[in-house]
């Protein structure tokens, strides 16, 4: 059972700036909602309820948003917007929220170690809320999740990009398990290889189910690709031991940490009318 779901929050979001100066890029939104909600939402969709945020300076919004603003509800109460409340009131009625601070922008496995004192020693989701999700039946942790379930095992969330796009991802080789067409034991893990490089072009989502040996595998890893510590090669020695599942998950993505996949994704769900 997957009860916590970790959200790295502590980017700078530089490809937004100056809008992100003073907000944080997990606070973006879609519409009338940030970012950071639909991910909550996905988490929450999939039976996770406890959700553990690792956070930065300049990032007291996240915290804010996911609180009661007695203020607001107040001079609102009783009229025609009252009801523009109800989505996060239900979260924080559903949810408990937890932070912790990433003190140095030190990659993302960085990132999920810092969480470890907010996760302890159980399996767990993690979720990047600039990768945003649409699905028409269940979503994708939900989907993850069921995988998790049957392999017991990590498991990395994939799906094929353009070949001259790998350098932006982590990107996996493994063999077909089971006969499916959708799921991969993983057998090799390179992060942001030059297209010449790559050894295909099935690339990691920010969706990830992890078991906790994870974390003693992270104090162990050197800094990789950019000088940062890369949860990708974290997960390389859990796949050493045939112990990495990659799942091609069913929806659609939009990578909202660029303008392009922003733009997408607000087009997106305005047609679909959220």
């Amino acid at each position: 059972m997957i009860k916590k779901c970790l959200f790295p929050a502590a980017g700078y979001g530089t490809r937004f700036l100056p809008a992100t100066k003073a907000t944080p890029k997990e606070m973006l939104p879609i519409l009338t909602k940030p970012l950071i909600q639909y991910g909550v939402e996905e988490a929450l969709e999939a039976g996770i309820t406890t959700m553990a945020i690792v956070t930065g300076r300049g990032k007291r919004a996240i915290e804010d948003h996911f609180d009661i603003s007695y203020e607001l509800e107040h001079q609102i109460k009783g009229g025609s917007k009252e009801n523009l409340l109800t989505e996060i009131r239900s979260l924080i009625t559903k949810c408990t929220f937890s932070y912790t601070r990433q003190i140095e922008m030190r990659g993302l496995g960085d990132a999920i170690l810092t969480g470890e004192t907010l996760i302890g020693k159980e399996p767990f989701a993690v979720l990047l809320a600039d990768d945003l999700c649409s699905n028409q039946t269940e979503g994708i942790l939900s989907q993850m999740i069921e995988v998790y379930e049957k392999y017991q095992c990590s498991v990395v969330a994939i799906e094929e990009v353009p070949r001259d796009q790998t350098d932006k991802y982590g990107v996996i080789a493994g063999n077909l398990v089971d006969n499916t067409d959708d799921t991969y034991r993983v057998t090799d893990m390179v992060e942001k290889p030059d297209p010449k490089d790559a050894p295909t072009n099935m690339a990691i989502i920010g969706r990830y189910i992890l078991t906790p040996d994870i974390f003693d595998i992270l104090r162990d890893t050197k800094p990789g690709k950019g000088g940062e510590m890369q949860i990708t090669d974290a997960l390389l020695e859990q796949a050493k031991q045939g112990n990495v599942i990659a799942y091609t998950f069913k929806g659609k993505r939009f990578d909202c940490g660029s303008v392009d996949g922003f733009v997408e994704a607000t087009n997106y769900f305005y047609k679909k009318g959220i």
